[in-house]
């Protein structure tokens, strides 16, 4: 078992021209016995956004606090606090910040993938 405040965990910041401003933790992962999902927990800061990628695994994301955009099917939407997105397999996506406050949101995957 395992409890613990995302803010213990040391982030893993990316900000170059892929990823600008993202703080990303593993809440729970391969590390702490979890044999089938990852979860993390991403900070975005205003402006700041994930790489446009695409990947062969599905993915579901709730969005803590903050407002930002999600970019599927071809376009932006809009997301807030209490926002879930779900990501199919294969299809290109990105998140970015596009309030004044960071955005805050939570990323399950399935286990086998870089979890970081």
């Amino acid at each position: 078992m395992k409890v613990v405040k995302y803010k213990e965990i040391e982030p893993v910041r990316m900000d170059n021209e892929v990823a600008k401003g993202v703080a990303g933790r593993v809440l729970i992962g391969a590390k702490d016995g979890a044999e089938r999902f990852c979860m993390r927990i991403f900070e975005l800061n205003p402006g700041g956004h994930t790489p446009k990628h695409t990947h062969d695994w599905e993915h579901e994301i709730f969005v803590h606090a903050g407002k930002g955009e999600v970019f599927i099917d071809g376009r932006w939407q809009g997301v807030e606090g209490g926002t879930a997105v779900f990501v199919p397999p294969g299809k290109d996506h990105q998140v970015r910040n596009a309030g004044e406050d960071p955005l805050v949101f939570v990323c399950l995957i399935p286990a086998g993938p870089p979890e970081m």
